[in-house]
């Protein structure tokens, strides 16, 4: 394992393989920056002119599409590190929401993500396909796209 620390201070974990493939893609600090701002407010003209660039309009459009893995895993990481807190604000409404409604909402939500949703019904039609034969059905597409032979 190797342990990180960026000039921001934050400190990441990374597997060796991790880290090899996190630091042979070298980002200047502008780079940085600018997929930070990105995954913080999701427009990439502010990103750019928030990271230093000139033309902003022009550069943020073309940086999003550079790292937009980076991007993309960065939000992804963001959203993951979220989830503790949604988790206890679901928790804390469960339990002292003065709300019914509220309180059996936040119930039903923490058993939807815990796996425990209750089964759906699903109703299935039999559609015209299946009722007709196979010859209705080549006569069918005859009629659509002209003779099969």
């Amino acid at each position: 394992m190797v342990l990180s620390i960026s000039s921001r201070k934050q400190i990441t974990l990374y597997s060796e393989q991790d880290y090899k493939l996190n630091t042979s893609k070298t980002r200047t600090e502008k780079q940085e920056t600018f997929i930070e701002q990105y995954c913080l407010h999701g427009c990439a003209a502010k990103a750019a002119q928030i990271a230093g660039y000139s033309h902003p309009k022009q550069r943020g459009y073309e940086l999003k599409n550079q790292f937009a893995r980076e991007i993309e895993d960065r939000t992804r990481k963001m959203i993951q590190d979220c989830v503790p807190g949604a988790l206890m604000v679901l928790k804390n409404l469960s339990e002292g929401a003065e709300s019914e409604s509220v309180r059996l909402g936040a119930v039903k939500d923490i058993l939807d993500r815990a796996g425990l949703k209750p089964t759906e019904k699903i109703k299935q039609e039999v559609s015209h396909v299946e009722e007709k034969s196979t010859e209705e059905l080549q006569r069918e597409l005859e009629a659509l796209v002209g003779p099969l032979n």
